[in-house]
């Protein structure tokens, strides 16, 4: 098996970035709704939706290989019954590892979590407000 390779770190970051801005967009959606058109609401969606699309198809992609990965070479068997791993088994745990510990899908997460608690008190003091 050849060395397994993660996808280039500035397009990690961007994958990153776009996380970020598609939960950022999504959640203003609720404040641009009160302007007096719906233009601004309406791009919020789309970059929002589309951003969303490339970073869940991206985790989702990453996710599916590690796990793919780990299973074909049976991994968690042979480390339960403490049997010597291959070259190729040590490459596959490297990335798995490498690949878990590198990634940036905690902070997209937590930025999902604050700007949505942020979007929800927002939205229930302009309520209250009005």
């Amino acid at each position: 098996m050849t060395e397994i390779k993660m996808h280039k770190q500035a397009y990690r970051e961007l994958v990153f970035w776009i996380g970020i801005i598609a939960t950022i967009a999504y959640r203003i959606i609720i404040a641009l709704n009160n302007l007096p058109t719906l233009y601004w609401s309406n791009i919020a969606w789309y970059v929002g939706t589309i951003g969303f699309v490339w970073y869940f198809a991206h985790r989702y992609n990453v996710e599916t290989k590690r796990s793919k990965m780990v299973r074909d070479a049976d991994l968690i068997k042979k480390i339960e019954q403490h049997r010597a791993l291959t070259v190729d088994d040590q490459n596959v745990l490297v990335y798995s590892l490498k690949s878990l510990t590198s990634s940036k899908a905690q902070w997209n997460y937590i930025a999902i979590f604050v700007t949505s608690g942020l979007a929800l008190a927002y939205d229930i003091i302009s309520r209250l407000l009005k």
